[in-house]
């Protein structure tokens, strides 16, 4: 027979260590399931300032195994596996990875999110060299310099905003002939100088001298093609939710994020969800960690009866 664990915790990045650190640390037994390495999307971040208590920076891979070896230190154990689905009936939850059946009191959901990419040759291999989908993130690294933003909603636009006040020159390119961000926004962007919105217009390429070193964009309503020197391209097409496989076990948006109110209780008794994968307004390391530590709250909470 499976032992059943207080706490079973899905993803082990940010969120999800910070649960399992203050959970351990409150003395429950607990067992966190990654399916890649510590960290996440966070260990794919080169360089991470905006965290505090890292003066000079640290790379998400390091600030991943810090974090996973602080709630191991408590007692967390930490199973490398994919989760392939769930049975939330009931007061013992199940979480079914490709490796074993978890049994659980309380479960906290912290599978992140991922952007959405171009999906054009070369991508990947561009990614943090070049390519880009975090402009608070990446976009010290383009002072003086010229860049493109891809996406015509608010991320994008504000990306676009925050980037102009860094970057020598921004390129913005969105598919349609008008942007779907808010009037505040699309405003702003036409009061900036050093913006310049290339509508009806996609990436089709990028252009690689040993790095990239420009785009070539497709007019979606001409089919013209143009270069565009760049030096960065910085993807804001939304995100994707991990929660395919979760079914119908808890409720979601239509976006596919878990719905939950700041407490990160779920429509489901004892199944809580922290950290990108949750609606929020802010993603980042820091409100990952944040709601990581109240989702183990109220699984504790949960727990003893309160």
């Amino acid at each position: 027979m499976n032992s059943v664990h207080d706490i079973i915790i899905i993803g082990g990045g940010p969120a999800g260590y910070t649960a399992a650190l203050y959970s351990a640390r409150a003395g429950l037994d607990v067992v966190l399931t990654e399916k890649a390495a510590a960290g996440g999307q966070m260990a794919l971040t080169g360089t991470i300032d905006n965290y505090p208590g890292f003066e000079d920076g640290i790379d998400g891979f390091t600030l991943g195994m810090k974090m996973q070896k602080c709630a191991e230190r408590f007692g967390a154990k930490t199973e490398n596996a994919e989760v392939i689905s769930v049975d939330f009936y009931g007061k013992v939850k199940k979480v079914n990875t490709a490796k074993s059946t978890l049994l659980g009191k309380a479960v906290i959901i912290a599978t992140g999110a991922s952007p959405r990419e171009l999906g054009i040759d070369g991508e990947r291999e561009l990614v943090g060299r070049g390519v880009h989908y975090c402009a608070h993130c990446d976009g010290r690294f383009y002072k003086g310099k010229t860049v493109i933003v891809v996406g015509g909603g608010n991320s994008a636009v504000s990306d676009a905003l925050y980037l102009s006040n860094i970057a020598k020159k921004v390129y913005l390119v969105h598919r349609r002939d008008t942007l779907r961000a808010s009037k505040i926004y699309a405003d702003a962007v036409f009061e900036k100088e050093n913006i310049e919105f290339l509508k009806s217009s996609v990436i089709d390429s990028f252009i690689v001298d040993e790095k990239l070193s420009g785009a070539k964009i497709k007019n979606t309503s001409s089919g013209e093609i143009t270069e565009k020197k760049c030096d960065g391209v910085f993807v804001s097409i939304g995100r994707r939710p991990a929660s395919e496989f979760l079914g119908n076990s808890v409720m979601t948006d239509e976006n596919g994020y878990i719905v939950t109110d700041e407490s990160t209780k779920t429509n489901v008794s004892g199944v809580f969800a922290a950290g990108d994968v949750r609606t929020k307004n802010l993603r980042q390391i820091v409100t990952a960690v944040s709601d990581g530590a109240i989702a183990a709250d109220e699984a504790e909470k949960y727990l003893s009866g309160k």
